[in-house]
C-alpha cells in the first residue's frame, strides 16, 4: 500500500470531499508551478459516430499521450482538477487530451446521445485514441478520469484489452495502448445509491448531485427538444429517476437494476490486460463501504491491476500533507495526479527492461 497522508483537518473523508467541492477550486492556480498549455478544439467521433467535443495540446517533444475525462457532472470549463493534470502533465512532455463525454458540456449540445456509464464510453476512448494519432499525438495512449470518469477508464481499459473487435473502427496497435489510472472509481452504482439514499448525510450529496443532472438534462433537452419530453425530465428528482426516465429507454435495457449491473466494472475487470492503477480511499463517502471487499478480491485476481487501497483520502480529494509531500518528494499537494504520472514513468521504464 502506498503511503498517503492528509492533513490532520482533511483526515475524515467527508470533510476533504467537501473541502474539495466547496473550496479548493479557489485557489488551485498557485498549488502548481505551471501554467495550462494552449489548446486546440477538436471534434471527436465515438462509438456509434457521436460526436465528441475535446481538447488537445502537443508539446513539442511529446513521449505520449494522456486521454482523460471527469465525473458525474460538470464540463470541461469547469474541471479543474483535470487541468491541474493537464498542466502538470504537459510539463512532463505528454500530449493532453481532455473530452466532454457524452451528455456533457459541449458534446450535449452536439448531440441528443446520454450517458451509459461505461457501456459506450469504453469505446469512446479508443475512438478518441486513434483519432489523437492522426492528429499528431504519440503512443503510448493513457487513459484516466475520477469518480464516474474512473469507471468509464476501466471500461476504456477492458475494450483496450479487446482490441482486435475494433480493428474496422480504430487504427491501433495494442503496443499502442500504455494503461490507465482510475481514481476513486464508480464501480456499483445500485450499491452505492442505496447506501447514499439511506445515509442523512450521503442523502445530501445524492441531491446535490440531482439538482446538477437535472440542470444537465435541461440543456439537454433545449438544444434537442424533439427527443425528449417535458414529462420525462418533470420525473427527474433522484439520480435513479435520470437514469429510469432518461438513459434506459435509449438503451434499450429493461430495468435500472438491470443497466447497473451491466455497466458495472466489477464484472469486467478480470476481464482487463492493460496496466490499471486504481486510486480507492476507505473513507470514501460516496460508496457503499461494502465495495471495498469486492475491488480487492477482483484486485487480486488480476496481475494486471495494481490497487492501491488507502486509509484516508476522500472523495476524488487525496490533498497531501507537507509531510506526505516531503516523503514523496512531491513539488505540490496533489498526490494522485503525481502518483499516476510517477506510475506511467515506472510502467514505460519495466516495459523497456
Amino acid at each position: 500500500m502506498w503511503y498517503y497522508e492528509p492533513s490532520i483537518f482533511l483526515r475524515s473523508g467527508l470533510i476533504q470531499t467537501l473541502y474539495v467541492a466547496l473550496f479548493a477550486h479557489r485557489n488551485w492556480h498557485k498549488t502548481i508551478e505551471y501554467s495550462e498549455p494552449n489548446y486546440q478544439e477538436h471534434i471527436f467521433y465515438g462509438a456509434n459516430n457521436v460526436p465528441i467535443y475535446g481538447l488537445v495540446a502537443i508539446p513539442p517533444h511529446a513521449q505520449g499521450t494522456i486521454i482523460a475525462t471527469y465525473g458525474v457532472t460538470g464540463s470541461l470549463q469547469d474541471q479543474w482538477f483535470l487541468k491541474i493534470l493537464s498542466a502538470k502533465a504537459y510539463a512532463q512532455n505528454y500530449a493532453v487530451v481532455m473530452f466532454d463525454w457524452r451528455a456533457h458540456g459541449k458534446t450535449a449540445l452536439l448531440s441528443p446521445t446520454l450517458t451509459s456509464d461505461g457501456l459506450y464510453e469504453g469505446q469512446d476512448f479508443l475512438c478518441i485514441a486513434s483519432q489523437s494519432k492522426k492528429l499528431g499525438c504519440p503512443p503510448q495512449f493513457w487513459f484516466t478520469g475520477y469518480s464516474l470518469g474512473g469507471k468509464l477508464t476501466l471500461w476504456a481499459l477492458y475494450e483496450a484489452s479487446h482490441l482486435s473487435k475494433y480493428e474496422d473502427s480504430v487504427e491501433l496497435s495494442e503496443e499502442d495502448i500504455g494503461g490507465g489510472c482510475a481514481i476513486c472509481p464508480s464501480l456499483d452504482a445500485w450499491k452505492s445509491l442505496n447506501y447514499l439514499e439511506a445515509h442523512p448525510v450521503g442523502n445530501k450529496l445524492e441531491k446535490a448531485i440531482t439538482r446538477n443532472l437535472r440542470q444537465l438534462a435541461e440543456k439537454i433537452f433545449q438544444a434537442h427538444p424533439h427527443h425528449f419530453n417535458q414529462q420525462q425530465l418533470d420525473r427527474v428528482n433522484s439520480i435513479k429517476e435520470f437514469d429510469r426516465n432518461l438513459v434506459i429507454p435509449q438503451l434499450g435495457i429493461d430495468s435500472l437494476e438491470e443497466y447497473y449491473r451491466l455497466s458495472s466494472p466489477l464484472g469486467i475487470m478480470p476481464q482487463i490486460k492493460k496496466p490499471t492503477l486504481i486510486l480507492y480511499a476507505k473513507d470514501d463517502p460516496m460508496f457503499a463501504p461494502s465495495l471495498i471487499e469486492e475491488v480487492v478480491k477482483v484486485s487480486k485476481n488480476n496481475p494486471w491491476i495494481d490497487l492501491t487501497l488507502t486509509k484516508y483520502g476522500g472523495h476524488v480529494g487525496y490533498i497531501s500533507s507537507k509531510n506526505c509531500q516531503k516523503q514523496w518528494n512531491d513539488q505540490d499537494k496533489w498526490w494522485a495526479w503525481n502518483r499516476f504520472l510517477e506510475w506511467i514513468t515506472d510502467s514505460q521504464k519495466k516495459k523497456k527492461k
